[in-house]
């Protein structure tokens, strides 16, 4: 069941991935509605 292993380490990197993003675009809407 080695790909289960790798299919969730995918997954969670790509999540991770997508929150940075969020996180980055909202830092930066927030640092320009100051």
């Amino acid at each position: 069941m080695w790909y289960f292993t790798w299919i969730l380490g995918l997954g969670f990197a790509v999540f991770f991935a997508v929150l940075n993003t969020l996180w980055l675009e909202h830092k930066e809407t927030e640092k320009a509605g100051e």
